[in-house]
């Protein structure tokens, strides 16, 4: 299985929208998915110049799969929905 890739933007509107939770993800993922997932922080995905009014800020790109209006639960619940997959 390849490693899956969550990559979270701390670009000033998802931080600000609550991408600040985000960073507890640096302490869940390696406990429960071990070398199987890497977290990288993201300047800016790019998202908001797509949906300029912000209304779906904080985003996380799970590989290529995006989870907007992010939150913990919601990007594990997308990390297991690859890994299932992946089976």
């Amino acid at each position: 299985m390849e490693k899956i890739s969550v990559k979270v933007c701390t670009g000033t509107t998802c931080f600000v929208m609550g991408g600040a939770n985000l960073q507890e993800l640096n302490d869940i993922i390696p406990k429960k998915y071990g070398d199987k997932v890497e977290v990288l922080p993201s300047n800016c995905l790019g998202l908001c110049s797509i949906n300029w009014e912000y209304s779906k800020a904080p985003y996380v790109k799970v590989n290529d799969e995006v989870v907007s209006e992010a939150t913990v639960e919601k990007v594990l619940e997308e990390i297991n929905k690859q890994i299932a997959h992946n089976l």
